[in-house]
Order: C-alpha cells, then structure tokens, then sequence
C-alpha cells in the first residue's frame, strides 16, 4: 500500500500547528512508500501564500518552508500525475451532495481511487467521503 498525503497532512510539517506532531509520529513509523502529487503541493504553496497576505507568515519565511517542503519532497516522497479520468471522477463527485465535498477533497479522492493509494488527512469530512467510495483513509488527529 502507498500513503498519500493531501494538504491538509502537509501543512502541519511547514507551520507549527494542532497536528503538527500527529503528522511528523505517522511519517516517523511509516512503513510504506509515501506519494505526494503536484496538486497537494501546489495546495500547500497556496496556503503559504495566503498566510502571507494575512501575515502571519513573512515572505521569506513562507519561501524557507516551501525550499525545505520541495527537498524532503524530491527524498522522501514520490509524485502521482493527475489523468483526465480523475478530473471527469472529481466532477462527478462533488456532485454527489451527500459526499459534501470541495472539488480539491474530490480530485485526491479521485486520484487515491484510481491508485489504491492509502488517503492520509485530517479533514474528517473528506476521509468519510473516501471511506464511502472504498478508499482507504487514516484520518489523523482523530
């Protein structure tokens, strides 16, 4: 099985934060090769960018943390490309409205699916989402 982390379980490895060290004791005693897609971390760049504009974070600080994410990334940590397939998937998803998801929750869910990826996240709504569609999920800080 392969761990997938979406932003949700990244950001808490950049900013200090509530799930900071659930986060860094899952990656600890991972066992399992770890995938980190392109859209999680443009997601995670995002939400650098808007503590920067609330400033909570400076921009340097915001560019030192992004550096730091970019090289464990390219160590520890494979890719996933996005297919067409898990755009239509995610489409059709958030249309679901019993899954109340976010388009973005949608697409990892997309991408997991496709994959047989293990979803790794804190956000209780899309891990319950997941769960529904028979992705495997670790909902952390549970």
């Amino acid at each position: 099985m392969t761990a997938y982390l979406d932003a949700s379980a990244i950001l808490p490895t950049l900013i200090e934060e509530s799930g900071s060290r659930a986060i860094d004791a899952f990656i600890a005693q991972l066992d399992e090769p770890l995938v980190i897609g392109e859209f999680a971390a443009a997601e995670v760049a995002s939400a650098l960018s808007r503590l920067v504009r609330t400033d909570r974070l400076t921009e340097r600080n915001a560019f030192d943390r992004l550096a730091d994410f970019d090289a464990w990334r390219a160590v520890a940590a494979g890719d996933v490309d996005i297919k067409q397939a898990d755009l239509r998937l995610a489409h059709i998803l958030v249309r679901r409205f019993d899954l109340m998801l976010r388009a973005p929750d949608a697409l990892h869910a997309a991408i997991c699916r496709r994959e047989d990826f293990r979803l790794i996240t804190f956000d209780k709504r899309l891990a319950v989402a997941a769960g529904q569609l028979g992705v495997r999920t670790t909902l952390l800080g549970a």
